[in-house]
């Protein structure tokens, strides 16, 4: 009898065992992530277990088991195209993507996942559980902010304030998420888009302008050109004029003097005189070589 009873208590041992072993689990969290673990319970609900940063696990644990959160950034893109573009303070439809980069605050994983995002058998992917969260609370405040930027500016503006644009989209944003477990680290704004219109008129605008200040340069040059050679002939002018007056006729006397004087060295050189008038013409005819007495 003791020795049937000893038997049977081994038995509920062992199936008690084997039973716990099957209902317990040692879910892991990878590096990069904080796991949310759960332990249910054969009746009743589940309970909040714990927190552990991974990489991580508990040990085996009757009923447990992780919903891992993502603690690194995560970017989202809004577009405003199309249907959704948004009209600028005069009245153009522009089109536009606004960028946001985010993480979970690695020591309020708790919160994230009971006040702003939902736990179900299919939201147990980690990316899932980050998407409900967003959209639940970052999204549509996103998107208002940055279609309340754009409204506040006329269309041609915007292009030339694409940053500032974005930097207050970033404040706002980090002020609505100051007192949450959302880290919000940056908002960027880009991908502006005019209407079709607006855009080949500008690019035209821009193509007359290239051409316009093209034939300015042109002008100016011409202009320069026109004032060097003025320059220049200034300078002649003054050059010559400062010549002609030392041209005067004891100088060329001077000159020709100094002619003579090298050609006489020379050895195949002849010189004769030949007398001349007033006019520089020479004199042709007989002269007396002495004055004829009175």
């Amino acid at each position: 009898m003791k020795k049937a009873l000893s038997v049977m208590a081994g038995g509920l041992v062992l199936v008690g065992f084997i039973g716990w072993f099957i209902g317990s689990s040692n879910p892991e969290t990878p590096a990069g992530y904080v796991g949310y673990l759960t332990q249910g319970a054969l009746f009743g609900k589940a309970r909040f277990y714990g927190l552990q940063t991974g990489p991580a696990s508990p040990g085996r644990t009757w009923l447990l088991s992780t919903t891992n959160v993502s603690i690194t950034p995560y970017t989202y893109s809004e577009d405003f195209t199309g249907g959704e573009s948004v009209l600028s303070k005069d009245n153009l439809k522009i089109g536009f993507r606004v960028h946001i980069v985010w993480k979970v605050q690695a020591d309020r994983v708790q919160e994230f996942v009971e006040k702003y995002s939902t736990l179900t058998s299919d939201t147990k992917d980690p990316n899932s559980v980050v998407r409900v969260a967003y959209d639940n609370f970052l999204r549509e405040p996103l998107r208002t902010c940055a279609r309340d930027e754009i409204q506040q500016l006329n269309g041609l503006e915007i292009k030339d304030k694409i940053t500032p644009i974005g930097e207050s989209v970033f404040s706002r944003m980090k002020t609505l998420t100051k007192s949450t477990p959302f880290e919000v680290t940056s908002v960027v704004v880009g991908n502006i888009q005019y209407p079709s219109e607006v855009a080949d008129a500008v690019a035209l605008k821009m193509a007359t302008t290239q051409v316009l200040e093209r034939k300015q340069t042109e002008i100016q040059i011409e202009e320069a050109e026109k004032r060097k050679r003025i320059v220049q002939a200034e300078g002649i002018a003054a050059a010559m004029q400062l010549i002609q007056a030392k041209l005067t006729a004891q100088y060329l006397q001077h000159e020709a003097i100094e002619a003579q004087k090298a050609m006489v060295g020379s050895p195949n050189h002849t010189t004769v005189y030949i007398p001349v008038g007033p006019m520089g013409v020479p004199l042709v005819g007989t002269f007396q070589a002495s004055p004829t007495p009175k």
